[in-house]
């Protein structure tokens, strides 16, 4: 069965039974029952795995995996689309030793905070960014759950979540020209602003943030949801989050543009930090 995880709902620690120790190349992958350990995802690995320690033995990878009943494909290995039936999806904790029985599992709390409040920040960003971009649209573009044109989906290239971070670059090429953005002119100064001011808004709400999921399943669609002053706010989401925009603090965007590439830094506030 799919590992059951505890993490979307902020857990930090846990006990479970060991259903299967695998030798790696770098060490034992552990498999337990239920787990509060994030993963590194495969297809999108926007968040970093947590760290912490299993049976105090310190976990040096947290990773996805998938079993076809007979044998265990680990990160990009796996050959096969996430939460395809038939398969078995695992978080992998990758230990120097290996483990049975009965685990007890502590999560690094405060390097889980850290990525939580970039994770969310990111979020907060991005939909402010597609309400500072909206009036450059030219066609008629998919929204963002508050109603603006996407511009985050329509072109977003990578995106990685850092400890009260993240660093997100879109591409301004052909394609999203061809979809109606118009990327003439960009005026970064001032659209840093406009991200900063709509920013500080949301903080000062203290907007409540919560996971949505229908099943504690490794892969269950979860859903990040944040009860902003125009609305609920929503986008798919398979990481971990602060439970109130107050808890940033204060959140800060730096933008840079090159080669038809945007990328957006943004960088949490000092208040979390003095809390961790």
């Amino acid at each position: 069965m799919d590992t059951q995880v505890t993490y979307p709902r902020g857990v930090v620690d846990g006990t479970s039974q060991v259903i299967k120790t695998v030798p790696l190349d770098d060490g034992y992958g552990v498999i337990t029952r239920e787990t509060p350990f994030h993963p590194l995802d495969h297809t999108w690995p926007d968040q970093p795995a947590d760290r912490g320690t299993v049976n105090g033995l310190p976990v040096v990878d947290c990773v996805t995996g998938a079993s076809d009943g007979t044998h265990l494909y680990v990160g990009e290995e796996i050959p096969v689309r996430r939460g395809v039936d038939g398969w078995d999806w695992l978080v992998v904790h990758v230990l120097e030793e290996p483990v049975a029985g009965e685990a007890e599992l502590i999560v690094d709390g405060a390097y889980r905070a850290a990525l939580s409040a970039g994770h969310t920040a990111c979020h907060l960003t991005a939909l402010a960014l597609n309400a500072a971009l909206a009036d450059r649209w030219r066609k008629e573009a998919p929204l963002d759950s508050l109603g603006r044109p996407d511009f985050d989906q329509a072109a977003i290239a990578t995106s990685r979540i850092m400890e009260y971070g993240s660093h997100d670059v879109y591409r301004l090429g052909k394609s999203l020209r061809k979809k109606g953005f118009d990327a003439e002119d960009l005026d970064l100064a001032r659209l840093a602003g406009l991200i900063d001011d709509q920013l500080e808004e949301w903080i000062e709400a203290d907007a409540p943030v919560r996971v949505d999921s229908p099943s504690p399943s490794l892969v269950a669609r979860r859903m990040w949801t944040c009860s902003l002053p125009e609305g609920a706010a929503s986008i798919p989401c398979g990481g971990t989050h602060v439970s109130r925009t107050s808890e940033l603090g204060s959140v800060r965007v730096s933008l840079s543009l090159r080669d038809a590439e945007l990328t957006m830094r943004t960088t949490v506030g000092s208040l979390l930090r003095s809390t961790t």
